[in-house]
């Protein structure tokens, strides 16, 4: 079974402390929500797993995992951005990411899933918001990964379409994947959290709160993010009601 450790984690940015000492576990199957206010590390976090930043203390291991693959090579990262071609027609923009990231299937059925099958020879310009952030999406079901990292990933999607993404999310940790998602709402499935708090005004405008973390374990199908003041080293509560230890971490930027 496919197990994911962080212990120690620490990340800086524009030399500023981001967080320190933040410490959790998933195992395959399970899903990871990170919350807390803007600024508080959450995306940092993200960045940190799919290997686009350096951790500055710490160390990240995927155990049961293909031995010749690095953690990246075995994770679909999704940011806030979508990535796409505008000029190319959807199908076109999502053949190019299966041939990119070695996949073989082609895009009808990851469409499909995405509820956007229809779609399919519109240039990618005239998408709405939700229809570019389902395109993106559908990458992560046409070229199968075990890790899915998601920042803020029901972003401009409608009811219907965040209930079908959660229906992909179940499946996907159904078969043994696991999925860390930094959110300010709820995901709709069950999940552990991983609280950043705040403990100091970030030096960077608009950018909310920076440092602390709380980390809990608690099963919750629809996590509620309370920012509050946390201080300490984040580990998963065995209590079960909620409850959960307190990592100290300070930063910048979400």
């Amino acid at each position: 079974m496919l197990r994911l450790v962080a212990v120690g984690l620490g990340c800086v940015r524009g030399q500023r402390a981001v967080f320190h000492d933040v410490d959790f576990e998933l195992s395959g199957g399970e899903a990871l929500a990170l919350t807390g206010p803007n600024g508080a590390g959450k995306s940092s976090l993200l960045r940190l797993i799919a290997g686009l930043l350096h951790t500055s203390s710490g160390a990240i291991t995927l155990e049961g995992g293909a031995a010749d693959l690095t953690i990246p090579e075995q994770a679909h990262y999704q940011g806030h951005l979508d990535a796409f071609k505008p000029s190319l027609t959807v199908a076109e923009n999502l053949a190019f990411w299966i041939h990119y990231l070695g996949g073989t299937v082609p895009p009808d059925a990851a469409l499909t899933a995405l509820g956007i099958a229809g779609l399919a020879d519109l240039p990618a310009a005239y998408l709405s918001a939700g229809q570019r952030r389902r395109l993106s999406l559908a990458r992560l079901v046409a070229v199968p990964r075990p890790i899915w990292l998601l920042d803020e990933p029901t972003s401009a999607l409608d009811a219907a379409a965040q209930a079908r993404l959660a229906e992909l999310m179940r499946a996907h940790l159904a078969g043994g994947g696991m999925i860390v998602a930094a959110t300010h709402g709820p995901l709709g499935i069950e999940c552990k959290t991983l609280q950043l708090g705040q403990s100091a005004p970030s030096p960077l405008a608009g950018e909310g709160w920076g440092g602390g973390a709380t980390s809990s374990s608690t099963i919750a199908t629809t996590p509620t993010p309370n920012p509050s003041p946390a201080s300490g080293r984040s580990r998963p509560s065995s209590t079960g009601d909620g409850g959960g230890e307190q990592s100290s971490a300070r930063g910048t930027e979400a």
